[in-house]
């Protein structure tokens, strides 16, 4: 019996030591559900907060040029603001070759169809001097035939004297 009792109070111990732990990991359930709320509200205000960002990324694009001459005179201060002053460089000449390259094929697409309405014209100046040659040889080959009749006739005339 003493054993059963020993065994008993065994469970118990058993028994409360698993209801303390689960009581801790209930506790820490709660914890980190606190904490993954938290989280998602953090992750919600800076998703809001990139999306501000990048409406203001359009605003401050405009001041790029008034931030280089700033970048200059800040290059003093730290190695930070030198590669800022880089990527800008880096970023204006990329932006020059994008505008050359615009240029010239701007360019490029204006020579050809200065060419396209020159071979349209060119091609409407010899379809109506194919015309103008198809009208002549039908004239000439209805004189042709006018003449040729009139020749046989002649002949006949001949043959018969």
């Amino acid at each position: 019996m003493d054993r059963l009792r020993e065994k008993i109070n065994s469970l118990k111990l058993d028994t409360e030591t698993a209801q303390e732990k689960a009581d801790e990991a209930l506790e820490k359930v709660k914890v980190l559900e606190q904490e993954n709320l938290q989280k998602e509200q953090e992750i919600s205000s800076l998703t809001h907060k990139n999306s501000l960002l990048e409406a203001e990324v359009e605003k401050l694009e405009v001041e790029i040029a008034d931030a280089k001459g700033a970048a200059e005179e800040g290059a003093a201060h730290g190695s930070a603001n030198e590669s800022l002053s880089k990527k800008l460089a880096s970023l204006e000449e990329e932006l020059e070759s994008s505008d050359k390259n615009l240029r010239e094929t701007t360019e490029k697409l204006r020579q050809t169809d200065v060419k396209a309405e020159h071979f349209e014209r060119k091609v409407t100046s010899l379809e109506s001097e194919r015309d103008d040659w198809e009208k002549k040889y039908e004239e000439i080959l209805e004189k042709y035939n006018t003449t040729k009749a009139e020749l046989d006739e002649i002949a006949a005339q001949l043959d018969n004297i």
